[in-house]
């Protein structure tokens, strides 16, 4: 499947290895996929993401919400909301855990230093899903603006949190092939292809 990757997915994937080796985590994760994307500049995901308003303060908002759910466990703002509506207080709880096993006890990360990050199952999905959009879109490649309708596709913190900064799937698909499905738009890089 890789040999199917542009250059621009390539580096995402390679960006994503580094920042799961720069948290410490066991695993490359989705969380650590968007946060590669958040970092590329001229290519269709990135144009993708400015069309829908995600400036880089927004950006760096984006970074921020993924490490506060991952301090959290994992758990996403509508978790957080789900639990409160049973009468259980997350901010307390992750607090109390923090006193007792330090800042950060809850992240899935193991922080121990491995070699080489293999990637977890959620990520090895989000990489199949991005092989089922792109021939869905009868693209003959994988660039990084099917990572980015990936992680919008599938449930979870990376989908939650850019909806909560108003970038959904619906809204990745208008902006890269327009209403029609057509490609409308190529952000100043060239259709995969």
């Amino acid at each position: 499947m890789f040999e199917r990757f542009t250059k621009e997915a390539r580096a995402v994937v390679e960006g994503a290895a580094a920042h799961a080796e720069k948290a410490g985590a066991e695993q490359v994760d989705e969380t650590h996929v968007l946060l590669a994307l958040l970092d590329r500049d001229g290519s269709r995901g990135s144009f993708a993401l400015s069309a829908l308003g995600l400036s880089d303060e927004l950006r760096e908002r984006v970074a921020r919400d993924l490490a506060e759910a991952r301090r959290k466990g994992g758990l996403s703002r509508a978790d957080e909301e789900a639990l409160s509506g049973l009468g259980i207080d997350l901010a307390a709880i992750v607090s109390r855990v923090e006193e007792a096993h330090g800042q950060g006890a809850l992240a899935r990360d193991g922080g121990r230093r491995l070699r080489r990050r293999p990637f977890g199952r959620g990520a090895k999905d989000l990489l199949t899903q991005t092989l089922r959009i792109a021939l869905a879109h009868k693209d003959r490649a994988i660039g990084d603006e099917h990572l980015l309708l990936a992680l919008t596709a599938r449930p979870g913190v990376p989908a939650e949190v850019l909806a909560d900064h108003g970038v959904t799937y619906d809204g990745v698909v208008r902006v890269l092939y327009g209403a029609d499905g057509a490609d409308s738009a190529n952000g100043g890089a060239a259709k995969a292809g």
